[in-house]
């Protein structure tokens, strides 16, 4: 796509209504309206958010078929629709500390049994502490995944975030507790498991 006329005058005014608080869904909706310009708007706002223009590119090359489901007037709908596919989701760069955090959060993700598609755009997104609480609330769905793994990446990750302060650290430490004693109560299961093996009962 090459660039369209007006393209920087958007860009700064979807920079300024961001800046000042604006949801980007908002944004979009409001330049696309007033416009009539959709792909340069949808272009315009992730340059904005600072996502790369060639990324950007390659999202509307993708989300095309979007596009053509919604008609003039119908900017707010199609807002909606951009927003919940990502077309605006800004990734996160991550530092030493975060990436560890990722990491570990990824394990416990692998080894759940199975988590909803819209977990990525948090990943991405590095909304690392609601990840932890989501996984400290559901645990591992049952009969699959490994519980041993969920649970031990997993308070590993509280503990790291615990050791942070925050507006969200309570509820961090109720939900590395929740985690710990769910990973000792699975240490000591597997402990007496072992036992029994190696002390059968004996046949009567």
């Amino acid at each position: 796509m090459k660039p369209g006329e007006g393209e920087d005058a958007l860009v700064q005014e979807a920079w300024a209504m961001l800046a000042a608080g604006r949801h980007e869904e908002e944004v979009f909706a409001r330049l696309a309206a007033r416009t009539g310009e959709w792909h340069l708007c949808a272009l315009a706002v992730c340059v904005a958010l600072g996502v790369p223009r060639t990324d950007a590119e390659a999202r509307l090359h993708e989300l095309e078929p979007y596009f053509a489901e919604f008609e003039r007037g119908e900017e707010e709908l199609l807002a909606g629709t951009l927003t919940f596919v990502e077309m605006f989701l800004v990734d996160r760069v991550f530092n030493e500390y975060e990436g560890h955090l990722r990491d570990l959060l990824g394990t416990a993700a692998r080894a759940s049994g199975g988590h909803p598609g819209s977990l990525l755009a948090w990943f991405r997104a590095g909304r690392l502490t609601k990840l932890f609480l989501y996984f400290a609330r559901v645990g591992v769905r049952a009969g699959r995944g490994s519980p041993p793994d969920f649970w031990a990446a997993l308070t590993a990750a509280g503990e790291l975030l615990a050791a942070q302060d925050g507006p969200d650290r309570a509820e961090v430490v109720a939900g590395l507790e929740r985690c710990r004693s769910r990973h000792a109560a699975l240490g000591a299961e597997q402990r007496r498991r072992v036992g029994v093996d190696r002390f059968p009962e004996p046949v009567s």
